[in-house]
């Protein structure tokens, strides 16, 4: 039976990256090696991170515009204390929006003053905060695009007076955005690009050098960058699949179409949700997430039966975060529309059962 994978992360990726992937732990390149055993200082590998580098820029429109992309290590949340270290000299501005915002606020304050100038915690993060100001005498304006656990997005980001610093972990090359409006945008692989074990941050060089503290080398963006993403042994798997999965997006046409899809899937689940009498949306509905979509059941005593319908149709990974309860389906850029169409009738059969 085919699995309709809804997991929040590690996601789906595309079959002929997942075929094309297998085949290079056997022989990568016709060399007679595996991609897990080459050098990452061989000219194979060396091509490999240069060409993820320069597809990450180009599908995001950041070529010949003073931006640097590195792939690092440590996950999204080592950037965010990477980002404070090299980017908090005084004080920073962060909205709050969930868990993994939290999360960068605690490890910032490690290093100066942060201001939290809105947050959604009061409804337990179920919209985004809308009409804050931010300070003009903070070092950097940092937000979350995407909140994975309570399904919100935000759809409009502030014109920010000072440099404007997202997590796009979850979402990032799912959506058409002027990506120049942002200063550094930092995504964990394991969403939308590849497994998990690399990280992808876009930095504007001429935002970096400006702290007086002197920064580990490892957590040094300028250090990475001279270095090329190869001052340590890189996630040489996780680079190469990432690469390959930005190869697939260019050639499906970019974000411009990928966003097509994408809202297609939103829209037919969010429809069912909204139609469905036994079910209802988390998050406030102008926030939505087209990467995630959060319900809940309003009879609590059908999710046995609902249970039992999605595994039978071959769905993984629905349930719910603890902090929400319900149902979380992930829509990540590779999940055919024909999973969200397999889910939407599991949610109709669910109506005339009970």
């Amino acid at each position: 039976m085919k699995k309709h994978n809804f997991s929040a992360g590690p996601c789906i990726l595309p079959q002929s990256v997942f075929k094309e992937a297998s085949e290079a732990i056997l022989d990568f390149n016709n060399s007679g090696l595996s991609i897990l055993e080459i050098s990452h200082r061989s000219k194979d590998f060396v091509s490999v991170m240069e060409e993820a580098q320069q597809l990450s820029l180009e599908l995001l429109g950041l070529e010949n515009k003073g931006y640097k992309a590195l792939f690092l290590q440590g996950g999204a949340s080592t950037q965010f204390l990477m980002t404070a270290y090299n980017l908090l000299e005084k004080k920073a501005a962060y909205l709050n929006t969930g868990t993994w915002s939290t999360k960068a606020i605690k490890e910032a304050k490690l290093f100066g003053e942060i201001e939290e100038v809105a947050s959604s915690k009061d409804k337990n993060f179920n919209y985004i905060p809308k009409g804050y100001s931010i300070p003009t005498n903070a070092d950097y304006f940092h937000c979350t695009s995407n909140n994975t656990i309570f399904g919100t997005q935000i759809k409009e980001f502030p014109n920010s007076p000072i440099p404007l610093v997202c997590d796009m972990s979850s979402d990032i090359f799912s959506r058409n955005l002027d990506f120049s409006q942002f200063d550094l945008i930092y995504a964990g692989a394991q969403k939308n690009m590849g497994p998990a074990g690399t990280t992808l941050v876009i930095v504007k060089e001429s935002i970096l050098g400006k702290v007086t503290r002197q920064i580990p080398s490892m957590l040094d963006y300028q250090i990475h960058i001279g270095k090329e993403s190869m001052f340590n042994t890189p996630s040489v798997y996780a680079v190469y699949v990432s690469m390959l999965t930005l190869r697939w997006l260019k050639d499906l046409g970019g974000i411009n179409e990928i966003e097509k899809i994408n809202n297609k899937k939103a829209s037919a689940i969010y429809q069912e949700v909204d139609r469905n009498p036994l079910f209802k949306g988390y998050a406030e509905k102008a926030d939505r997430s087209i990467m995630n979509a959060t319900f809940t059941l309003t009879e609590p005593k059908l999710e046995e039966l609902f249970n039992d319908l999605w595994k039978a149709a071959g769905i993984n990974g629905l349930n719910g975060h603890r902090s929400v309860g319900g149902y979380r389906a992930s829509m990540y850029n590779a999940l055919p529309l024909e999973s969200v169409e397999i889910l939407v009738q599991v949610m109709k059969e669910l109506e005339t059962q009970a």
